[in-house]
Formats: structure tokens, C-alpha cells, sequence
């Protein structure tokens, strides 16, 4: 791992394994409703201040992006097999948890499935695919980057929370004190 490896246009760059997530995601996502679609990126019930701090927190995901597609994967070295092994597990973790999400009916709680033991795991396997192309790519600023971008994103899982709380009342707030937001608090 570097902290600045040297950035290289080419065929075998971390953009490889962005897009099989993207890929994957899309797949999914064209294979759903458009009211499942709509639900799933609603921000209404949102606070104000949630709003602008997961905006702010795109920012480094857009910079992580960058500096991943620019740069080479490390073949050959086992931070490769670390980070594919990571993005392959964070793109099935998300795959299983928008299935699941999908199969809900419309106006129910999500909470089959890895809803059972996160009540994000969309974002966990979203961040673990990101984490694993940054570790793929060897590069400590891509990790320091998605750290800084997970934070932005926890504001966004925040306002999901306060718009869930909205909609479903005291079931959701029951659900918040069975099940942990990331899996272990």
C-alpha cells in the first residue's frame, strides 16, 4: 500500500472493479418498479442539515473515484486479493439487501433478510466494495477518502432514519432496538 500511488490511464485499473459493482447495481436496480426506485432514493422527512452533509460527503467519493479509476490495480500483490475479495463481498451483501427490499410490499418496513441484523446493509456492501477498490488499488489517500466519504454517508443513513421513524412511528423505533444500525453497534 502507497499513499500516493503513481495514477496510469489504462485497461487494468480499479475503474474494473467499479464497474462490475455499478454493473450489478443497475442490473438490479432496471429489474425493480419505479415506485421501489422512487422509494429507495426519497429524501423527503429529511432535516436540512442531513441533507447538506451527505452532499458534502459525495465530494470525497467523487475525488476516491477519480484517483480509483486513474489508477493501476496492484497485480500480483495480495492487497489485490484482499480488495476483490471485499468488493466481491460488499457487492452480495448489497445485491441480497436490495432483493430484499424489492420483495417488500409497498408501505411495509424493510426487515427480512440482512435486515434482520443491519438496518443498512445496502450501505454496509456499498462500503465494502468501495473499501476493497481502494485496497485493490494500494492507495492510502483512496482509503482515507472513503473514510471521509463514509462519514457523509452516515448522515445520509441518518436522514433515512428520521424519515423512517416518520413513516412507521413506534414499529420502526422497536426495530431500531432490536436490530443495530452496522451489524455489531
Amino acid at each position: 500500500m502507497e499513499l500516493f500511488p503513481d495514477m496510469q490511464w489504462g485497461w487494468l485499473n480499479g475503474w474494473l472493479l467499479l464497474s462490475v459493482f455499478f454493473l450489478v447495481f443497475g442490473v438490479l436496480l432496471a429489474s425493480f418498479s419505479r415506485d421501489i426506485v422512487t422509494k429507495l432514493y426519497d429524501i423527503s422527512g429529511w432535516r436540512r442539515y442531513q441533507l447538506v452533509v451527505s452532499l458534502l460527503g459525495k465530494l470525497p467519493s467523487l475525488v476516491a473515484f477519480v484517483l480509483i479509476i486513474g489508477t493501476p490495480l496492484k497485480i500480483g500483490q495480495g492487497v489485490l486479493l484482499v480488495g476483490v475479495a471485499l468488493c466481491v463481498a460488499g457487492s452480495a451483501v448489497m445485491s441480497a439487501a436490495l432483493l430484499s427490499y424489492n420483495r417488500t410490499p409497498p408501505g411495509q418496513m424493510v426487515t427480512r433478510g440482512l435486515y434482520r441484523v443491519s438496518r443498512n446493509p445496502q450501505w454496509l456492501g456499498m462500503a465494502a466494495m468501495l473499501l476493497g477498490t481502494c485496497v485493490a488499488i494500494g492507495s492510502w489517500s483512496a482509503v482515507m477518502l472513503w473514510l471521509a466519504s463514509a462519514v457523509g454517508y452516515h448522515f445520509r443513513i441518518l436522514g433515512e432514519e428520521t424519515a423512517c421513524l416518520t413513516q412507521y412511528g413506534t414499529e420502526y423505533g422497536d426495530y431500531q432496538k432490536r436490530v443495530p444500525r452496522y451489524v455489531f453497534f
